[in-house]
C-alpha cells in the first residue's frame, strides 16, 4: 500500500501537489525560501530534467526564489528548438517559465565547453556558470536538490 502511495505521488503534477489536502483547503502560501536544483541528467531519456522543472514551478508558485544549475549532461536542457513528438513535454518551455517567473538559470561552463556548447547557443536567459557560481548559490540557498 504504500508502494502505490508513493507511486501516485510521483505521478502528481505540481498543480495538484499544491491542492492536495495537506496544504489548507488548496492555497498556495507563500514560504520565501531560497531553492537552488542542480540538474545533471539530459533533457530526454529519464525524467530527472522535467520533475526537477516541474518542483521548480510548483516552489515559485508557493512564492519561493529558485536557482537552477544545469551541469554535465544537463547543459542540454538549454538547446533550443529541440523537435519533441507531439505531447511530449517540453524543458525549453519549462525552463523559459521558470526564468519568466524571475528565476535564474545558470550552465555549467567547463560542462558546456566539454559538449562544444557556447552560452550564446542556449535559452535566452540562461547565464554561464562555474564552481564558483555553483558554491555561491549553493550558501546562499536555504534547500539544495539534486536531479
Amino acid at each position: 500500500m504504500l508502494g502505490e502511495r508513493r507511486r501516485a505521488f510521483r505521478c502528481m503534477s505540481a498543480e495538484t501537489l499544491l491542492r492536495a489536502p495537506g496544504n489548507r483547503a488548496g492555497s498556495v502560501e507563500s514560504m520565501g525560501q531560497d531553492v537552488l536544483i542542480v540538474i545533471n541528467d539530459a533533457p530526454y531519456g529519464t525524467e530527472k530534467a522535467y520533475n526537477a522543472l516541474r518542483l521548480a514551478i510548483a516552489l515559485q508558485a508557493r512564492g519561493n526564489s529558485v536557482k537552477i544549475f544545469l551541469m554535465a549532461d544537463g547543459v542540454f536542457c538549454g538547446l533550443p528548438r529541440q523537435e519533441l513528438p507531439p505531447g511530449y513535454y517540453n524543458i525549453n518551455e519549462m525552463l523559459g517559465r521558470v526564468l519568466s517567473k524571475g528565476g535564474r538559470v545558470a550552465a555549467c561552463g567547463s560542462c558546456m565547453k566539454a559538449r562544444g556548447l557556447a552560452v550564446e547557443g542556449l535559452v535566452k536567459g540562461v547565464e554561464q556558470g562555474s564552481m564558483a557560481v555553483l558554491s555561491e548559490w549553493t550558501e546562499g540557498c536555504s534547500k539544495t536538490h539534486s536531479f
